[in-house]
């Protein structure tokens, strides 16, 4: 198992992956990363990626840089988790670019909706940290996640009426 990873560690996982790519790219990241980048956490297991388009060369990169670095990466994002929000793109927060790769922090709107849905005791903590900086307002969250409430049946782990329910709940206690 490879050492858990630092804030210093993923910049130049960053830094390296970011000069690989040829053509201009566009990586997202999620979950312990960005809780990195935050300074919401100290380390993380794993980066979790999403790239879109994905570029050629994605897997090839990431598979040298793994073993190079001795980090764990992830293709992930909220997206393969809950219901696509509307708009999300748009939504993410500027990185850094290394060479001509761009790196945003995926929308925290579906940072949240999947971090509550998970509801993990560190994903609560992140979840906090993105009120808390005034990166979610409750009542959007609301909205987006009513626009894409009737999507849910398209993740058969997920629970329609107990996500509605954590959802509200938060919403109401943060408004």
């Amino acid at each position: 198992m490879n050492d858990f990873l630092t804030k210093e560690r993923l910049l130049l996982f960053l830094e390296k992956f970011g000069k690989r790519f040829h053509s201009e790219t566009t990586i997202y990241l999620t979950g312990g990363a960005t809780a990195l980048l935050k300074n919401w956490r100290n380390t993380t297991l794993d980066i979790d990626l999403y790239a879109n388009p994905e570029p050629s060369q994605l897997f090839q990169n990431i598979s040298d840089l793994k073993q190079d670095l001795q980090i764990n990466i992830e293709i992930a994002a909220p997206i393969h988790f809950v219901p696509t929000l509307s708009g999300w793109e748009n939504r993410s927060e500027f990185i850094e670019r290394f060479g001509k790769t761009n790196y945003y922090h995926f929308d925290f709107y579906s940072q949240v909706f999947a971090k509550l849905s998970r509801g993990h005791t560190r994903d609560l903590k992140d979840v906090e940290n993105m009120y808390r900086e005034n990166l979610v307002n409750p009542s959007r969250l609301l909205e987006l996640f009513e626009a894409a409430q009737d999507q849910i049946i398209k993740f058969p782990a997920l629970s329609s009426k107990t996500l509605s329910e954590t959802i509200h709940h938060w919403c109401s206690t943060h408004d």
